[in-house]
């Protein structure tokens, strides 16, 4: 296929086609920007996230980076989004409650169960030492793994496997998260919670509204708080 171009125009149009590309990438990378500083005022600010720590990993992680490219454009939004394999990542706010709870430190080891699309791992990762995170579907373990890495989280480690039994050589931890929803809450991960360390794990009826438990350790002594009605999709098992 030959295209002409007459009266010189070819070079106008090569370079016209240039700044508008850019033009647009620009532009993209703006709303991207002006879309997660509004999430951050109107669906954290306004609400009950306060924790500074909290609200700079929120600010400091890409959310669209770690949705389907379909979903991207709803990456703010004030809800869960499908990633794929019947899985979601859970919406703004209650990532952020769910870290703002556990009264993270930055000298904290924790465990995640139920690694997703990572985006959870990153904001942790983004306030804690180290982070470990289990998703026992194998094509998301692996998928998240290489966007973790290529964003440069080096502090986090996944792995593909039952979350349910936790990770008992890399134990114990400052704090546990669970982001599926249980039915009850596993026995593994309470051992393997630190002497005054917290979990928060969704627990209830699957296909119904869970309890969000704040799990506290302290004298040896398990302390349960219900803290919000939520839904979860259900934490599978290996058998």
């Amino acid at each position: 296929m030959t295209i002409i171009f007459k009266n010189g125009t070819l070079f106008k149009s090569i370079a016209l086609g240039i700044i508008y590309l850019f033009a647009i990438l620009g532009h993209s990378q703006i709303d991207h920007k002006q879309l997660l500083e509004n999430m951050i005022k109107e669906q954290l600010l306004a609400r009950d996230i306060s924790d500074p720590a909290t609200i700079k990993a929120m600010r400091n992680v890409p959310r669209h980076d770690f949705v389907p490219p379909d979903m991207q454009p709803y990456a703010y939004s004030d809800n869960p989004l499908p990633i794929g394999m019947d899985q979601t990542i859970s919406q703004p706010y209650i990532v952020a409650y769910m870290t703002q709870v556990l009264k993270l430190k930055d000298h904290d080891r924790v465990l995640e169960v139920g690694t997703g699309s990572g985006y959870q791992a990153a904001i942790l990762g983004q306030i804690v030492d180290t982070v470990y995170t289990i998703e026992i579907v194998e094509a998301l373990a692996f998928t998240a793994k290489n966007r973790l890495s290529a964003l440069g989280y080096g502090n986090i480690e996944v792995k593909t496997g039952d979350g349910y039994l936790g990770w008992p050589e890399k134990g114990p931890f400052d704090a546990i998260i669970v982001t599926a929803g249980a039915e009850e809450v596993p026995e593994p991960l309470i051992k393997q919670l630190k002497e005054g360390g917290r979990m928060i794990i969704p627990v209830g009826p699957h296909n119904g509204i869970r309890q969000l438990l704040l799990i506290t350790k302290k004298s040896g002594k398990i302390k349960t708080r219900e803290v919000m009605a939520v839904r979860f999709v259900p934490l599978t098992r290996t058998n």
